[in-house]
């Protein structure tokens, strides 16, 4: 069976082919046809560099980790043909000391699809059939819209941090930055019953981040936030930048946490470490996520959040080149989504 595939081939470089499927399915996999991806801030890094945080890719690969399908085949596992499932895209081994415990973002060994990090590497979803292991998929409810679904995983990684830094109802929470992950972090503070400020550089993403729950936004640059110092119990730096991460330190209260959502990219801006000396901060770092994968299924199911106002933009498989300029040009506002071809 031929489909379109896109396969990033080089830096800002993506082709789009014909792919053959194989005529089999591996035992532990089903086949599904994809109903939507999105694109992740990881995979902008590999379409800017053809690398990620150090993993170079060793040849073209299809990009794509944050997708939800349409099984075509359940290939003798309890799915309907047809059915929409979320896709967790953790392959976790099953059996080291960190899977045993539950923190399946700790394997070793585990494997991640449009990834440097999985050598052979495994193409991820931005194509339109795909086989993926049975254990990672999970059924939803009728009437679930895709273009939500596929904000599973992302909201899961967000929920993660918001739980390792102990948010509940009551907390008083800052995100910096207003990227994708951090109006998801917004999402599932929210949901935990906190109170939710933002700050980031575009009025634009303040915006989207009140339409989901942020009762205050702050325009770095125009805003006065001088009144913001010490006063939050938790802040989720989500930014990636070092001056994000010196505004979470300046705006956590003593003992206060600052959950690290961003992967912090190196420059020569120096990181006022003392702050957390002085205040008894406790930072923590978060990757990934561990039970919050199906938390963040059940509250897409549960229809209260406004995800649409989280989409900057909807493209085809064939487009996947456009789409993910368009994300790089940093004139979107929430996921750029890539859907199947019609």
């Amino acid at each position: 069976m031929g489909y379109m595939k896109s396969r990033l081939t080089a830096a800002q470089s993506v082709e789009i082919i014909t792919d053959e499927m194989p005529e089999t399915i591996e035992a532990d996999h089903v086949r599904l046809r994809l109903a939507t991806a999105s694109i992740c801030g990881t995979d902008m890094h590999y379409y800017r560099h053809f690398a990620n945080a150090g993993f170079q890719l060793h040849y073209p690969v299809s990009l794509g980790h944050e997708a939800c399908g349409i099984v075509d085949d359940p290939n003798g596992f309890p799915f309907e043909k047809g059915q929409l499932v979320a896709i967790n895209p953790v392959i976790e081994c099953g059996t080291c000391d960190k899977c045993l415990s539950g923190d399946i973002n700790m394997c070793p060994t585990k494997r991640f699809p449009g990834s440097a990090t999985t050598v052979p590497h495994i193409d991820g979803f931005f194509r339109e059939y795909f086989d993926f292991p049975a254990k990672c998929l999970r059924t939803v409810k009728e009437g679930v819209d895709p273009d939500h679904l596929t904000f599973a995983e992302p909201l899961a990684c967000s929920m993660h941090s918001v739980n390792r830094a102990g948010i509940g109802p009551g907390s008083k929470v800052l995100v910096t930055g207003c990227g994708p992950m951090g109006l998801l972090a917004t999402v599932g503070a929210v949901a935990k019953g906190a109170e939710v400020h933002v700050t980031d550089l575009k009025q634009g993403a303040i915006d989207a981040a009140r339409a989901v729950g942020a009762t205050q936004g702050f325009v770095i640059g125009q805003d006065d936030m001088t009144s913001l110092s010490g006063i939050y119990d938790v802040v989720i730096e989500a930014s990636g930048s070092p001056h994000g991460y010196n505004q979470a330190l300046d705006c956590v209260r003593k003992q206060g946490v600052v959950a690290v959502l961003s992967l912090i990219q190196p420059t020569e801006v120096p990181i006022n470490l003392h702050i957390n000396t002085l205040k008894e901060i406790n930072s923590i770092g978060s990757v990934l996520f561990t039970s919050e994968f199906d938390e963040a299924v059940s509250l897409i199911e549960s229809g209260t959040v406004d995800f649409d106002a989280l989409i900057a933009g909807r493209y085809p498989v064939s487009e996947t080149q456009a789409a993910c300029a368009f994300m790089a040009s940093g004139e979107a506002v929430g996921k750029v989504l890539i859907k199947p071809p019609v």
